[in-house]
């Protein structure tokens, strides 16, 4: 028999109802065994995730506030669940000790991490399946980084104690014994190390969406499913924002070779996306590209030089200028006599003047351009370095639709070509790209 390790996202714990739902996914399949909760999230638009309510109650404990009617809607929130599951089980203990905690000047992220701990309790009497305390096997270093050999080893030990485990997500331990969590989304990641430490055949990640959509729902109307994405097209679309998955999960089991499934909890017969490695993906079939991504509020500053390539250094005075002024670009497409790098905005918030001023006194350029109001486009399939005529296909279909596209650059591995438009016509350039690839494709 294999082993599934199923994490459930917030919106997939948010209520006794959803719970309820988790509990038939997990009967319905003798291998997941492992099962990696979030902490409760939204049921309504109106309504507050637990984890931002411990983060306001640690707020004001730390300036000295009282938090009691905060706490009162946690402590609400957990025995109403415990009551509408008919569960035999008691938090009160739980609940008074984080009060003394929190009162007591405990560091915020101890107080963000009883989310998860409170859920993963609820969750394994829910299952009548063991508890395991990542405190105890997800391991920290001194300087709060993972530490990924000590938790593989341990969590291995651990759970090889146990045929069936709930280990919640987000949160480890220091050597100190003091608490430590990853990022927003850490669930994902805890899920991952776990998939690794026992061996997963399969990490299901299961969430309130069927998995990996080929664009942007809000620009394209009912855009198609991605059935199967490599890790390595998956980076490629996460970075342009395209990911229903924590980005940095991805790695311990890609490094493992375990596939990911995004799986939707509220339509549980649906598939999902299979995320693996290049090896498993599927050759062939009628879609070139996989996905397409954007992102706005990129400038370009275009530098002309004349012999700008008979200059040794040039490139180079060019960056040690962004390094010395802290600015990370994202693209630096060139020309003979020409060189551009194309910046998120964000990096040059009251920077830009004094960028310009020194490119000019280091680079000594004869034209020195800023274009602003620039989107990125990424266009991903792993099927496209096969296909002859993608990026003609690519750019006929945007010139068809009269988008002037101002910036080009294309990978190595020839699986993404990025465009750069004007931010009024990016919406429209994503709708001609998905047409031109993805939409014409099934008929």
């Amino acid at each position: 028999m294999g082993v599934k390790v199923c994490k459930f996202g917030g919106s997939s714990l948010a209520d006794a109802g959803q719970f309820r739902k988790v509990r038939a996914i997990i009967a319905a399949d003798d291998e997941r065994r492992y099962v990696v909760p979030s902490a409760p999230g939204k049921r309504n638009d109106h309504d507050q995730k637990i984890t931002d309510l411990l983060y306001l109650s640690h707020e004001h404990a730390r300036q000295a506030l009282p938090f009691d009617d905060i706490f009162a809607r946690i402590r609400l929130r957990y025995t109403q669940l415990i009551s509408d599951l008919n569960l035999d089980l008691d938090l009160s203990s739980q609940f008074d000790g984080i009060v003394l905690e929190l009162s007591a000047g405990v560091s915020a992220d101890y107080a963000a991490s009883r989310g998860e701990f409170l859920n993963g309790q609820l969750m394994a009497a829910l299952l009548g399946w063991p508890f395991v305390d990542p405190a105890l096997c997800v391991v920290f270093d001194e300087r709060g980084r993972l530490d990924t050999q000590a938790t593989q080893r341990e969590l291995s030990r651990t759970l090889g104690e146990h045929e069936t485990a709930v280990v919640p997500g987000f949160y480890g331990s220091t050597p100190d014994g003091n608490i430590k969590t990853f990022s927003r989304g850490g669930s994902d990641i805890t899920g991952s190390l776990v998939a690794c430490a026992v061996g997963a055949d399969v990490y299901e990640n299961w969430t309130d969406v069927s998995g990996m959509l080929t664009t942007d729902p809000r620009i394209v109307d009912n855009p198609h499913n991605i059935e199967v994405v490599t890790y390595r097209e998956l980076r490629e679309l996460a970075y342009m924002g395209a990911s229903v998955l924590h980005d940095e999960a991805v790695f311990p089991v890609r490094e493992a070779g375990i596939p990911v499934n995004i799986r939707n909890t509220n339509d549980p017969d649906h598939p999902g996306t299979m995320i693996v490695g290049a090896d498993h993906a599927p050759c062939g079939g009628a879609r070139t590209v996989t996905g397409i991504a954007g992102r706005k509020n990129f400038t370009i500053i275009a530098i002309e030089k004349a012999m700008m390539n008979a200059q040794i250094g040039y490139g180079r005075r060019l960056l040690s200028v962004l390094e010395a002024n802290d600015v990370s670009f994202e693209h630096m497409p060139s020309g003979i006599d020409t060189i551009s790098v194309i910046i998120a905005d964000g990096q040059l918030e009251g920077k830009l003047d004094t960028l310009l001023e020194e490119i000019r006194s280091e680079c000594r350029p004869d034209t020195l351009d800023v274009h602003h109001d620039i989107a990125l486009i990424a266009t991903v399939g792993r099927g496209m370095s096969r296909q002859p005529g993608t990026a003609a296909k690519l750019f006929t279909a945007l010139a068809d639709a009269d988008v002037n596209i101002r910036m080009i650059d294309q990978g190595s591995s020839e699986m993404n070509i990025i465009v750069g438009v004007e931010t009024a016509d990016f919406e429209l350039a994503v709708r001609v790209i998905y047409k031109a690839f993805i939409a014409t494709a099934d008929l």
